[in-house]
């Protein structure tokens, strides 16, 4: 297996966009991507395009990369659609990765978008419950909500019940993460909020209030990836454009859960990141910086554990400390997370990506993690009983 790079990264404001096309989206990560880079669409051999609910909310099914790539100047090329629930866009990059350091190709792009919004909003809930096995969802959903959220609730209770967790600490998780967005300009949101701000938002499902989901979101975000003696096969970087230092791939990993073990499954996150540590020949004490999913606020104590940065039913403890904050040990969700970054639940992984390159390279201002040289993102998708379907983690590295 050849040596994997990124070499450029790009991607467009998160939020509410009704006013901006699928396309033009998709457009502007990939031209940003490009620019960092300082390649052109001629040195791109191959594009892998991760969505998850086009379908739903726009109505393109099937070939939603390649008539959202072809007007960005991408065409005659191999182009993978890639749909894997919330963990679409980090599928798409694994995918990429593995073209790489195959030696298939040389230069591929990985890029994902992502309409959420609608003017009905049971439209948008209606696409996120295709992440969930058809045959175990109820007849009476919840008119109001995403009925994710309320199988995001019940795991939320059984760790409460086993970790001794509370609500508050579930409200650190967006308090931090609010912080954090705020200091970066394609969040969705960000400000300074109390957990007392936090407890006393709106009651989506206990013990979730609004500000502890992840909120609807459109966006679009992409990397370029080389083999290691194509790093320098550029005539000139941009650097009006950022042309940052290139940060290899240290491991990928994809895996999903089996529900078939019960009780006793291994969660799918754990099982990720577990073959990820093996592949890069590191241990988690050894990352500096890392995104996750907490696609529900209680989702990235869990997510800690999984990660090994701490012992199971501890990550309450690890979020009452200054550990995973900008100035901690290891901050996590430097981007704000889903909660405060946004959601746009097929380009999300790449989002993630894109921070945690950023940070890697020293790029990212006023959140940037100091002397930050390894990084994860992990992400995560659907749901089944009590864990997620489907987890990636990626690492990240520079010398």
């Amino acid at each position: 297996m050849r040596r994997v790079y990124v070499v450029g990264t790009g991607m467009t404001l998160f939020g509410k966009q009704p006013a901006r096309t699928f396309k033009e989206l998709t457009a502007e990560a990939v031209e940003g991507a490009l620019a960092d880079s300082g390649r052109r669409t001629a040195d791109v051999q191959a594009a892998y395009f991760g969505n998850a609910v086009a379908g739903s909310i726009t109505g393109q099914e099937m070939l939603p990369g390649q008539f959202s790539l072809f007007p960005a100047g991408l065409a005659g090329i191999p182009m993978i659609n890639v749909e894997n629930a919330c963990a679409s866009a980090s599928t798409a990059f694994h995918l990429a990765w593995q073209g790489v350091a195959a030696g298939l190709y040389d230069c591929v792009l990985a890029v994902a978008t992502e309409k959420m919004t609608h003017p009905d909003k049971r439209r948008s809930f209606d696409a996120i419950l295709g992440s969930v096995d058809v045959d175990i969802i109820p007849d009476d959903l919840p008119p109001d909500r995403s009925y994710l959220m309320d199988m995001y609730a019940k795991a939320a209770i059984a760790y409460m019940e086993t970790s001794g967790a509370t609500p508050e600490d579930f409200a650190r998780v967006v308090v931090k993460n609010q912080r954090h967005g705020a200091l970066n300009p394609y969040a969705q949101y960000g400000s300074e909020l109390s957990v007392e701000d936090v407890l006393g938002s709106r009651e989506i499902v206990w013990p979730f209030t609004l500000l502890m989901c992840s909120p609807i979101s459109d966006g679009a975000a992409a990397a370029l990836l080389v083999a290691e003696d194509a790093v320098d096969a550029v005539d000139s970087v941009d650097s009006a454009a950022g042309g940052g230092t290139p940060v290899e791939v240290l491991a990928s990993a994809v895996r999903s859960a089996d529900p078939s073990a019960g009780e006793s499954a291994r969660r799918v996150t754990d099982a990720a990141a577990t073959a990820a540590y093996d592949v890069a020949g590191i241990g988690p004490d050894e990352v500096d910086c890392a995104e996750v999913h907490d696609a529900a606020a209680s989702a990235e104590l869990t997510i800690y554990e999984d990660l090994g940065f701490a012992a199971r039913g501890d990550g309450a403890a690890l979020i009452r400390s200054d550990e995973v904050v900008l100035g901690g040990k290891r901050p996590v969700n430097t981007s704000g997370g889903l909660l405060a970054r946004g959601h746009p639940i097929g380009a999300t992984g790449l989002a993630q990506i894109v921070e945690v390159v950023t940070q890697v390279q020293g790029r990212a201002g006023d959140r940037q993690v100091a002397d930050a040289r390894i990084g994860l993102a992990q992400n995560a998708g659907g749901w089944h009983i009590r864990d997620n379907v489907v987890a990636a983690v990626h690492l990240f590295g520079r010398q």
